[in-house]
């Protein structure tokens, strides 16, 4: 799976838990510390975002979508540790909002690890196919 083979390798569990999920904006989707990203959210900054859309003053969500999405064509690799898989998805989301409609299409890697309860999403990496295009503000979360 070399599609997500650059996906951070790096990230290591704290004692609240480690994650982080970025967009690609260039069609090579390699290193996010190294190439453009439309974002690059560590755990804390997604905690951020979902609390901020929690308290109804997500200025960017009024009036607030309404979505659907479809995660579809789901691969899972092995990797050389164990506890590690990669898993391919691809996604589609739907969002109808203020009387528009639009419909974002992407690639996702995903690197999950199994914990004691479970398994926990490590880093997450969306490519959307239009992404070196003009994209409005994406004010859900992808």
């Amino acid at each position: 799976m070399s599609t997500t083979s650059s996906m951070p390798t790096s990230s290591r569990r704290s004692p609240t838990g480690s994650a982080s999920s970025w967009r690609s904006a260039t069609s090579r989707s390699g290193d996010p510390r190294r190439e453009v990203t439309v974002f690059f959210d560590d755990r804390r900054r997604l905690e951020d975002r979902i609390y901020r859309l929690g308290t109804g003053k997500a200025w960017s969500q009024v009036p607030p979508s309404r979505t659907v999405r479809l995660v579809t064509n789901v691969e899972a690799f092995r990797t050389q540790e164990r506890t590690v898989i990669m898993v391919r998805s691809n996604l589609l989301i739907a969002e109808f909002r203020a009387g528009e409609t639009r419909q974002l299409a992407a690639w996702c890697g995903h690197r999950l690890r199994r914990r004691q309860v479970g398994w926990e999403i490590e880093a997450k990496q969306i490519n959307l196919i239009n992404r070196d295009q003009h994209l409005r503000n994406p004010s859900i979360l992808l």
